[in-house]
């Protein structure tokens, strides 16, 4: 794709790719310290500032609305011993269990534990280091202080965030989650965008999109947005070791007694990461992406009723070890709102035990890309190690 700027390079045939994410890619690609190229994922669409489904190598500057403001948000999936025939007939009770095990809602207190935080969740925050690491940015930047991040730690979200149970292949049971950093990722995201803005403004640099801003290493809030946005990946990847394991005892109560494999699956794909690309060091931001490195093993969901992969990285340095991290939107929530009727919803989820109303409408498989024109697209990013059909779904 010609853009005036570095060429970016795309994984869409047979993906449709509409012109507004189009426009994205190439003012980013335009960008001055843009490093080699920019690789777009078959799930590729409209985003804020960056298009969801972008992989932008930078040197260094790193813009933080295409991190964005659900940092580390990612996945995470255990494959236990139970197989579908240790399922009950009825699997309503289970996804009750889940919906009062897990707190799920938005960013605001309702969303969290507002009942109390556990006491293990709280040793947890405490014993990591994360209260500690945390302080330390407040006092650097008040305004992010008062956020939910404790309260949050362990919680589901809302949006496309969800809980799974799922059968591979072989009929074995594996809990799969997605969520990120919760309502502290929001406020630091939210807050660093801004500053990045105040920043450009500063400088009088000219870009087509405010939202592409950027700060420059060796500047100030350079090293605190680093700071900060790696402590909310960390926070993120915590949230959802605590979700699996609040889901995993609750299974417990309700199941026959099974084990869980030893190694479990955890990727970000809304985060930054330093790595190596083209013969220089750089910042890797990946927006609504996952690593693919050679060997690596990653999580691409479809959406609800859809398929969802458990795959292995090939290492394809085109698009810098990256592969898509999901199916991707076709359309807009509002779109997906006029376009879908319950009875389609319904039709569409037969067979998964999860939400059948209004309020989530707009997650309806219809309003994501196809999933398997997805998965063909990326045949030279990764190898599908296991296929995935969700028979639960918990959303916020």
């Amino acid at each position: 794709m010609e853009t005036g700027g570095v060429p970016v390079k795309a994984w869409v045939k047979g993906v449709p790719v509409e012109e507004e994410a189009r426009m994205q890619l190439g003012n980013v690609a335009r960008l001055p310290f843009i490093h080699s190229h920019v690789a777009a994922m078959p799930d590729v669409h409209f985003g804020r500032g960056a298009t969801v489904g972008s992989v932008i190598a930078t040197k260094g500057a790193i813009i933080p609305a295409a991190v964005g403001v659900d940092i580390g948000c990612g996945m995470m999936a255990m494959r236990t011993s139970l197989g579908a025939d240790q399922l009950p007939d009825s699997l309503a009770l289970i996804r009750n269990d889940m919906e009062r095990t897990v707190p799920h809602g938005g960013i605001g207190a309702k969303g969290g534990w507002s009942r109390g935080v556990p006491n293990a969740v709280g040793t947890r925050f405490v014993e990591s280091g994360l209260a500690d690491r945390l302080k330390v940015i407040e006092d650097r930047h008040p305004k992010i202080a008062g956020a939910n991040h404790v309260i949050h730690l362990g919680t589901l979200g809302t949006g496309n965030h969800f809980i799974e149970l799922c059968l591979d292949e072989e009929d074995r049971v594996w809990v799969m989650l997605h969520s990120g950093s919760r309502g502290v990722g929001n406020r630091i995201g939210t807050y660093f965008i801004e500053r990045a803005r105040e920043a450009l403004n500063k400088r009088g640099y000219g870009i087509p999109d405010k939202d592409l801003s950027w700060f420059e290493e060796g500047e100030d809030l350079f090293a605190d947005y680093t700071e900060a946005v790696l402590w909310a990946q960390d926070f993120a990847r915590a949230n959802r070791e605590v979700m699996m394991e609040r889901i995993l005892s609750s299974l417990r109560h309700r199941l026959p007694a099974f084990t869980v494999e030893k190694a479990a699956v955890n990727c970000h794909h809304n985060y930054v990461a330093r790595e190596r690309h083209f013969g220089a060091d750089v910042w890797v931001t990946r927006k609504g992406a996952v690593r693919a490195g050679d060997g690596e093993l990653g999580i691409i969901p479809g959406s609800m009723g859809a398929k969802s992969f458990i795959v292995r990285g090939k290492g394809n340095e085109q698009s810098f070890c990256s592969c898509s991290h999901g199916a991707g939107r076709r359309m807009s929530r509002t779109a997906a709102k006029k376009a879908f009727t319950l009875d389609d919803h319904r039709r569409a989820t037969e067979g998964v035990e999860c939400r059948k109303d209004k309020g989530v409408i707009d997650e309806t498989p219809g309003a994501y890309k196809d999933i398997d024109a997805v998965m063909a697209a990326q045949t030279d990013l990764v190898e599908i190690v296991h296929t995935l059909k969700q028979v639960v779904c918990v959303k916020g």
